[in-house]
């Protein structure tokens, strides 16, 4: 993949190896981000529902303690009203008490036409950005830094690609990896590995969008005078399959779906070497974290930890595991699908997941970095896995999280499933089982 800013960024950045999405799609993963929350306590565990009015979130906290907040690009934690279409919230304006303590807004809930996208502003009015919105985003981002660089400012720029769909990047770059031969994980199975390289040149095209505009939004940085005393902090809400394991897209326990690239460079504070942290952190540290970068006391709401000393210290994490779960499996991953609720966790070395039938998965991900052999009941790692249990069961009773079946948090939430979602086959635990 052709990434030079990145590339650059991570050479003077923290990089974090072992970041976790706690649940890898979209408005479950914001929810968590923006209220240091878990998905059951915040609600969010499914696409398309709203996150309370008044949820305390980074965002509210960054403002009650001076700081300028904005929002550009993809929200997605608004959701519909209820017996509308469920996908009909997408392309409605977020009412002002619903954005969460951001107040510079340039937003629209979801969109997957890059290319044709528009957003609304602080009063409503809609706007189109011209030509592949990553771009004017970025561009918004840069006029921001330069008006608040007198200001302490929080602003998030949440791009959408390179979300599904995949070919649909400036075509200057998908001319990039039009004729190269694109290497795969081995854990691609071979009858798709055609299609594997037709989706990854379109995503990498996405990538290296991406790319050219952290590449921008750095230079806008120095422009304005404002780098060394910057935090800017590069993640994502989930990954993608891209035909590992024979599949696409997200909310799966493996690798490919719950990691995530996280860089955060601060040269006044943490220096501008790079610096590997290999203990993982999951999602609902992440607020926590920044907040206590900038010294800000932690909403006591907050589940998430505060890494912040260990940042500043050079220490490890102190962080064992990072909990991932998935409540209610939907869209593209329902139960016909062959989606399950699950819940695991991520250490430095081990995968350990459950679905409601018991013990799932166990990879040394060490030994076997594309999870290709299910260590799940096999002699030798009998203690590795109860060992794992334990630290599973300690995570879902910290959390208050009783593993209970989709339908139930369904019901508790009032939430409707979207069209065929809640549809499954008699034995649909038992499918596709490693």
């Amino acid at each position: 993949m052709i990434t030079p800013h990145l590339d650059r960024l991570a050479t003077e950045s923290l990089v974090f190896e072992n970041a976790v999405a706690v649940t890898p799609v979209c408005a479950p993963w914001r929810a968590s981000f923006l209220t240091g929350q878990y998905p059951l306590t915040n609600g969010l565990f499914y696409n398309d529902k709203p996150l309370p009015t008044q949820a305390v979130t980074i965002g509210k906290a960054f403002k009650e303690a001076g700081y300028q907040t904005g929002y550009i690009g993809k929200w997605h934690v608004n959701g519909h009203q209820r017996g509308e279409d469920p996908f009909s919230g997408r392309n409605k304006p977020i009412p002002k008490e619903r954005r969460q303590g951001f107040d510079y807004w340039k937003v629209r809930e979801v969109t997957h036409d890059y290319n044709n996208s528009y957003y609304f502003d602080e009063n409503d009015e809609k706007h189109f950005w011209e030509g592949y919105d990553v771009f004017p985003q970025t561009d918004s981002a840069i006029s921001y830094f330069h008006k608040n660089k007198d200001n302490p400012f929080f602003l998030v720029l949440s791009y959408g690609p390179p979300h599904d769909p995949y070919f649909t990047a400036p075509q200057e770059y998908k001319d990039l990896y039009r004729d190269r031969t694109l290497s795969l994980r081995p854990n691609v199975p071979e009858m798709y590995q055609d299609s594997a390289r037709r989706v990854l040149a379109g995503y990498y095209a996405h990538c290296t969008a991406i790319d050219k505009a952290v590449g921008d939004l750095l230079k806008g940085l120095e422009d304005a005078g404002i780098a060394e005393n910057t935090i800017f902090v590069f993640t994502s809400d989930h990954g993608d399959m891209l035909m590992s394991r024979g599949v696409l897209k997200k909310q799966r326990p493996w690798d490919e779906s719950i990691k995530v690239p996280m860089l955060m460079r601060w040269p006044a504070k943490l220096g501008t070497v790079r610096r590997d942290v290999y203990d993982p952190i999951n999602t609902p540290d992440l607020a926590p974290t920044l907040l206590g970068l900038c010294g800000i006391d932690l909403p006591e709401s907050m589940e998430g930890e505060d890494f912040s000393a260990a940042l500043f210290s050079g220490e490890d994490l102190g962080n064992e595991a990072a909990l991932i779960t998935l409540p209610v499996p939907f869209h593209e991953w329902q139960f016909m699908n062959g989606g399950r609720e699950y819940r695991g966790v991520r250490t430095r070395k081990y995968t350990y997941v459950k679905d409601l039938m018991g013990p799932w998965l166990l990879y040394d991900n060490e030994q076997d970095p594309f999870q290709m052999k299910n260590l799940v009941g096999v002699p030798q790692y009998a203690q590795v896995q109860e060992y794992l249990e334990a630290v599973l069961s300690k995570k879902l009773a910290d959390t208050q999280d009783e593993f209970l079946p989709a339908d139930t948090y369904m019901r508790r939430r009032a939430y409707i499933y979207d069209r065929n979602d809640s549809l499954r086959p008699a034995n649909y635990l038992e499918l596709n089982r490693d």
